[in-house]
Formats: structure tokens, C-alpha cells, sequence
């Protein structure tokens, strides 16, 4: 469902003279401490100590956690942005599109639970960290949106305009991302299962066949 409350893994501290570590390992251990502690509890010291290595050495990579952090965000955007524009150019009908980038939305989100606190709620421990960037999130959501308006501009929508539709769509999903990731206590069911419901119920009830 989601992994907020996942353990960290510690590594074992690398042997001197290895070479220099990856970016890519270095955000991807940054990333666990983010979920597991939060921004504020999250420190260089434990970034450092996840991947193996010494602060200095994490240091020769990285400023601060908030350079790691912003890399981060703008990292799973960027995922983000090239899956909607994969499924909004594919010449398939347009609800099946909008299908497919709101699915891939969801579990966009709770693959990357702080991350998608970050860009998408803002609130508890979130708040300290820097601003997301902010283009790239508006780029995922227009393309998301541009499909959007194809269906209303096709006379398909029982209620609505394109931006309307598209941002009590969009605000639909995030509650159920929202909610997964900020209640992992709740006896949910099946995520998928959810998912599945949560899209049936709104494209049948916002689109007409």
C-alpha cells in the first residue's frame, strides 16, 4: 500500500579508497530517511550512515539534505511527467488514456509517499522542507488536463467543462493517495482494488459512452 513507517536499511560503512558513490545511491538511501523521519528528522549524518559512508565524503556530492531533497523531488516528477505525456500522445481514445495517467497517478504516489507529500499535501514535517519545483508539476497536470478537454471538446462529459472535470478528477485520486499514505493504520482493502473502484465510478459517472 504504502511504505510511510518503512524501517530504513542500514549499509555496511564502504572500505576506504572505493571511489566515489553514485548520485543515484545516495538519493535513493536519502529517500528512505526522508519517509522513514521526516525532513527535519532526517540529517546528513544518517543519509551518511545508509549509504556507507562518511559525511565529508556525502558532502562532495550534496551541499545540504535540502540540495538531496530538491534532487529528489524534481526526480520523481520527472517520472511523472514522462509517463502522462507517454499515455496523452498514445492514439488510443481519450478516456482510455485518461484511464491510464490517472492509474499510473496514484501509484506514482504511493511509491513515492514523502515525495508526494511534499509536492501534493504540504503539512506536518513536509512544511520545513524547500518548495517543490513547481513547472513540473504543472506540466504533469496539463497534460493530464489537456486529455481532459479532448473528451469535453468530443461533447462526451455528462457534467462539467474540461477544467472542471479534470481538476474534481484529479482531486479524487489525491484523496485516495492521500489517505493511504497518511492513515497506513486503517484497515483498507486492497489497494488496487480501490483504485479500480475509485476510477469505474468516476469515469462512468463523468463520461458518457
Amino acid at each position: 500500500m504504502s511504505t510511510v513507517g518503512t524501517a530504513t536499511r542500514k549499509t555496511a560503512r564502504k572500505a576506504k579508497g572505493d571511489g566515489h558513490l553514485r548520485r543515484a545511491e545516495i538519493l535513493e538511501a536519502a529517500e528512505r530517511i526522508f519517509v522513514a523521519e521526516g525532513y527535519e528528522g532526517a540529517t546528513i549524518r544518517k543519509i551518511a550512515d545508509e549509504v556507507g559512508v562518511s559525511s565529508t565524503a556525502l558532502y562532495m556530492h550534496f551541499d545540504d539534505k535540502a540540495c538531496i531533497l530538491h534532487e529528489i523531488v524534481e526526480g520523481v516528477l520527472q517520472q511523472l511527467l514522462v509517463r502522462n505525456a507517454e499515455c496523452a500522445a498514445l492514439k488510443l481514445d481519450p478516456v482510455v488514456r485518461l484511464r491510464m495517467i490517472l492509474e499510473g497517478y496514484m501509484r506514482w504516489g504511493l511509491e513515492h509517499p514523502y515525495a508526494y507529500q511534499l509536492v501534493y499535501c504540504d503539512r506536518g514535517p513536509v512544511s520545513q522542507a524547500p518548495a517543490p519545483p513547481s513547472d513540473l508539476s504543472h506540466q504533469c497536470y496539463e497534460h493530464f488536463a489537456g486529455v481532459v478537454r479532448e473528451i469535453a471538446a468530443q461533447g462526451r462529459l455528462r457534467t462539467g467543462a474540461g477544467d472542471s472535470a479534470a481538476q474534481a478528477l484529479w482531486m479524487a485520486c489525491h484523496g485516495v493517495v492521500a489517505l493511504l499514505i497518511s492513515r497506513p493504520a486503517f484497515e483498507w482493502a486492497d489497494s488496487d482494488e480501490l483504485m479500480q473502484i475509485t476510477l469505474d465510478g468516476m469515469l462512468h459517472g463523468l463520461v458518457a459512452d
